[in-house]
């Protein structure tokens, strides 16, 4: 039987989750989540929730219901209401916050329950196969680890008891080498899906840090999601100004840089990164391009020829997310929206703001590829 505790600590966990749910619409747009915790956990911060309780006053303060004030009066601390004004006070604020540790799968299942996010169903699992090893039968022969102790131990009593040596007035039982039983094992082919996750951001610097705050915390809800529905992701980072290079996801979130913009350059990287590490037989792959729409002019022919012949046929989805910035143009999406009608791998989504972030992940995931 349960103890009250630990049905109470389930119920608990149950009320904090359903706050963390009430509230994901603004942890998503805000990332008001503290820091990761390890590898699998995040922590976030919900209202406190306090018990109901009855507080006593200082003596000599009138009993109950006793005192100046007609029926309906707002009662304040010592029967005044104050108007907000007035200096710094000594007294402690009325909301306190808990941090909650929420698993990642947790997390993406409420996002998927939030967004109304459709499973994905990948390509090539077929043909990617890992070999599982899994403990299925016993042996006579065996590394000495895997000696299976109940099995060796009721083998040595039997033979002691049909052998007539057993005695229970001093029961020592004393295996032998033929009582010897060993795990056993078999290796079997398992289907396995990975994906591989590029991101491509503008750090020109029309791209600021505001901007950039609202692609990391796209990009971590991106990454939770696919994290559930994959059994294993991969992600590269690419950053260009005029020039593109790939890096690590430190570099991608914190450089800046104050030349021009040619976003062919990364569409390059990233055609190369592809073929490199990524078939397309055998990968499930993703970009995420990020950009206030400015390209140097003459370098649109060449991003479209580069995006339609090398990148998006081997893509699951692309997806371009346009972040307002007062100094970008905006205008490298509408060359984009040219081929949205023949391809419907590419998606678009304008973010001016990061209360746009959250229908921009529902756009870019709500397809289900």
């Amino acid at each position: 039987m349960a103890r009250n505790i630990d049905r109470d600590l389930t119920r608990f966990k149950q009320i904090v989750r359903g706050k963390v749910r009430q509230n994901l619409r603004k942890y998503i747009n805000h990332g008001e989540m503290l820091g990761r915790k390890g590898r699998n956990v995040v922590s976030i911060p919900v209202p406190n929730i306090d018990i109901p309780h009855f507080q006593h006053g200082p003596k000599g303060s009138g009993g109950v219901g006793q005192g100046e004030g007609d029926v309906g009066q707002p009662i304040g601390k010592g029967g005044q209401q104050g108007d907000g004004a007035g200096g710094a006070g000594n007294e402690p604020g009325s909301e306190h916050f808990r941090e909650v540790e929420v698993s990642l799968d947790e997390l993406a299942e409420m996002l998927g329950d939030e967004l109304q996010l459709p499973n994905i169903e990948p390509k090539g699992q077929d043909s990617i196969q890992s070999e599982v090893d899994r403990y299925t039968s016993i042996s006579q022969n065996g590394p000495e680890s895997l000696r299976h102790f109940k099995r060796t131990y009721k083998r040595a009593l039997k033979r002691s008891i049909a052998s007539n040596n057993y005695r229970p007035d001093n029961p020592v039982i004393i295996p032998t080498r033929e009582d010897f039983q060993y795990r056993s094992w078999r290796s079997q082919p398992m289907p396995q899906a990975n994906a591989a996750l590029i991101y491509i951001m503008d750090v020109s610097g029309s791209m600021m840090d505001e901007q950039k705050e609202i692609v990391r915390t796209e990009a971590f809800w991106i990454d939770t999601w696919l994290r559930k529905q994959y059994d294993g992701v991969e992600r590269r980072y690419i950053i260009h100004d005029a020039m593109a290079k790939a890096v690590d996801e430190d570099t991608f979130y914190h450089t800046r840089e104050s030349g021009g913009t040619r976003i062919s350059s990364a569409y390059k990287v990233c055609r190369d990164l592809i073929k490199r590490e990524f078939p397309a037989s055998e990968w499930n792959i993703y970009c995420f391009q990020f950009s206030d729409g400015d390209n140097w002019g003459e370098d649109n022919n060449d991003c479209l020829s580069i995006l339609t012949d090398e990148i998006i046929p081997h893509c699951n989805l692309y997806c371009y997310g346009q972040v307002e910035s007062p100094y970008g143009s905006g205008d490298f999406i509408r060359e984009l929206r040219r081929l949205t009608e023949e391809y419907e791998n590419l998606v678009l989504s304008e973010i001016p703001s990061k209360d746009a972030i959250y229908d921009s992940i529902r756009k870019f995931l709500g397809k289900g590829k």
